[in-house]
């Protein structure tokens, strides 16, 4: 049950590429993207890159039914930068997405099932690599391979990231034992497996408690964040961008969601197994629509979990202390990584004071009132801790 292989997914790395993204080497017109893509950093400080994105990267046709996943996944990665820098790397937001980015980026989004803009799994997923290829991924083992800016604000930022998603892969391994044990009825190795889960939430946390380490509030909000912002809901994109040359789109701007933690599937991943839900309201649905933003592979595991798992319902009426304990153990792991996003959020956003057009210190780079978001959704995961009067009765 849950066979992370079959949703291109490993304990190892978690929802991470299973791939080595450094081993793909892009060839032919297809080493022009990647060439124009990490010449960003010495592009964007010009004030002039919009023009020089024009000018050195030509409308390319990419073979997509020759090119392997991870070779499209890496032009996803260099294309959606591309994307965000030619739209936020001048004062004012383009109305317009020209040909030359547009269509390719449409292509790559509907081949891999995803959004035509800077997703997380190209932020995040697939823009890593190993320093030592024979160590493990932690943080002191590696390296982001696409940057905007390529300073070690940015660079830990997104590190930060890709460090709790390959921590977050023993839990996420599991699930399947988990829902298998509470299924057959199993009191004591449904409780086991909680507390496994239970003693990698503490890894989590302990590496998202490093952020602060080497990414500064203020180089965050103004270096690293203004190029992750989407283009719905946004105040400087309100009817979002023209994506030329694509058929399917006409002239009619599209909107869509900008890059957002929130597009991490381990923590929806652990709300479907542990049976929190979130009450029906507009925060609601602007989780569910970030849905649509990850890897399909990785949506199926959120539901596929979410369908199969009646772990909540077992601890309740199992009357074991220890399950119990083990259950809300994971439950207060999560409320807590919630409460330190909120605390993030609260320094690196909202108590910056310079907000500047697209980069709103009220607006989330998904789009919405973010404080308002996490603190909800953190107090909802909370309120589902078991209390002994529910195991006692």
């Amino acid at each position: 049950m849950l066979n992370l292989s079959d949703y291109d997914m490993s304990a190892e790395r978690g929802f991470l590429c299973r791939h080595d993204a450094t081993d793909v080497t892009l060839s032919g017109d297809l080493a022009v993207i990647r060439d124009v893509a990490m010449s960003l950093p010495d592009l964007l400080p010009t004030g002039r890159v919009r023009t020089l994105l024009t000018d050195r990267l030509p409308v390319i046709e990419l073979p997509l039914d020759k090119m392997s996943d991870a070779e499209a996944r890496m032009c996803m990665v260099h294309y959606s930068f591309m994307v965000q820098a030619y739209v936020w790397g001048e004062p004012k937001a383009p109305q317009t997405l020209p040909a030359n980015l547009a269509v390719p980026m449409v292509a790559l989004a509907d081949h891999l099932g995803q959004q035509p803009l800077l997703p997380y799994s190209g932020y995040v997923l697939d823009n890593w690599g190993l320093i030592d290829p024979t160590r493990p991924v932690d943080l002191d083992n590696i390296y982001m391979i696409q940057n905007f800016l390529n300073g070690q604000d940015e660079n830990w930022f997104v590190l930060i990231h890709v460090a709790i998603e390959a921590a977050a892969g023993k839990a996420l391994a599991a699930f399947g034992p988990a829902i298998e044990a509470s299924n057959a009825g199993d009191v004591a190795k449904t409780r086991s497996v909680l507390e496994g889960i239970g003693e990698t939430w503490k890894t989590i946390n302990s590496v998202f408690d490093r952020m602060p380490e080497r990414c500064d509030p203020y180089i965050y909000f103004e270096r690293v964040r203004p190029y992750i912002h989407g283009w719905k809901d946004n105040p400087a994109l309100p009817d979002g961008i023209i994506y030329e040359g694509v058929e399917k789109y006409g002239t009619k701007a599209q909107a869509f969601r900008g890059q957002t933690g929130s597009q991490s599937s381990i923590v929806p991943a652990m709300d479907a197994l542990m049976g929190v839900g979130h009450a029906a309201d507009p925060l609601r649905e602007f989780l569910d629509q970030l849905h649509i933003y990850r890897p399909p592979a990785h949506r199926r595991f959120i539901e596929d979990t979410r369908n199969a798992s009646q772990l909540r319902a077992f601890v309740e009426g199992a009357d074991d202390r220890g399950l119990t304990d083990a259950y809300n153990t994971i439950i207060q792991a999560i409320a807590d990584f919630r409460t330190r996003h909120l605390e993030y959020a609260a320094s690196y956003i909202n108590k910056q004071q310079r907000a500047a057009s697209g980069n709103d210190t009220e607006v989330g780079t998904g789009g919405t009132p973010f404080m308002r978001y996490l603190k909800k959704h953190r107090d909802e995961t909370a309120a589902r801790l078991i209390s002994s009067a529910a195991n006692a009765a």
